[in-house]
């Protein structure tokens, strides 16, 4: 694991932009940034499919949590942005290893994570950690991928199964031709193999879970965040109107409720909520004000 250097200030004037550079348990680096504002408090922030710390989602989020106060680490899964490894389709759980990776280096620096937030497979991450580590108390998923069955067809096509039988695997072109990555037959089969509602149902109680989707999502149906209330055990669901996948009109409203159930029960000097409703499940529809 290597340390902390600072590149750059943010405008906020006492928070400072760091890049960390962690090892993960297969000897890659993760590149990230620290949004270091001085609180021990540290929130987590997951990007999503062939995206990277650097995309708008995941900077704004950031930025909105050093305003508060709080300290932030955006970062690059393996094969991502920055960080070494190769891109890998599925990856779920070794995503979700990543991400162990970087709460135990800021665990050792004195760091208490205060939650851990993804969007998109970032959200999937974040859920699949939340359930094998047991030792986050709060989780935000934006815009995860409940049923990870689906989508598969829209990118691969529909005799996409036979085809990388066949192949072992599939090249994935643009609208040019330009092969943008390559699917193996392993990658696809862990896809496959990762089950969303297993993992939900073995999330601890303690663990308060928040899904934020929009009703205009173009990659994952809304439909996705309801079952993702229906099965984690301590849960609260937000659908916002109108907001795309990456929430292009509504970074506002995404940063505000984000917020909102983080800080919620926050205290100073204790990373864990006073008390727990069992069982609890609480659904809101938010109007869109753009």
């Amino acid at each position: 694991m290597s340390g902390a250097v600072r590149t750059q200030e943010s405008q906020h004037p006492v928070t400072q932009w760091q890049k960390v550079i962690i090892q993960n348990d297969h000897g890659e680096n993760l590149v990230g940034i620290l949004h270091e504002t001085g609180s021990t408090n540290l929130v987590i922030v997951c990007h999503g499919f062939r995206s990277s710390k650097d995309r708008i989602p995941m900077v704004n989020l950031a930025v909105a949590l050093e305003k508060e106060g709080m300290s932030a680490f955006r970062f690059d899964f393996a094969g991502n942005g920055e960080s070494e490894g190769i891109f890998r389709y599925g990856n779920y759980r070794r995503e979700a290893n990543d991400l162990h990776a970087v709460v135990q280096y800021f665990r050792t620096k004195g760091h208490s994570i205060t939650a851990v937030v993804g969007h998109s497979k970032g959200g999937n991450a974040a859920l699949l950690y939340a359930s094998i580590y047991k030792d986050v108390h709060r989780v935000v998923n934006i815009a995860g991928r409940f049923n990870l069955k689906r989508g598969i067809e829209g990118r691969l096509g529909k005799d996409f199964l036979e085809r990388i039988k066949q192949n072992r695997f599939i090249d994935v072109k643009n609208r040019r031709g330009k092969v943008e990555y390559r699917v193996t037959e392993e990658s696809l089969m862990d896809r496959l193999a990762t089950d969303m509602q297993a993992a939900c149902l073995s999330i601890p109680l303690f663990c308060r879970v928040l899904t934020i989707h929009g009703t205009m999502d173009e990659y994952v149906p809304v439909e996705d965040a309801k079952e993702f209330d229906q099965c984690v055990p301590n849960h609260k669901l937000h659908i916002i109107d109108g907001a795309d996948h990456e929430y292009t009109r509504h970074p506002d409203e995404l940063a505000s409720v984000v917020l909102d159930f983080i800080t919620a029960d926050l205290h100073p000097d204790k990373d864990m909520p006073t008390r727990f409703a069992s069982g609890t499940r609480e659904s809101k529809f938010i109007r869109s004000r753009f």
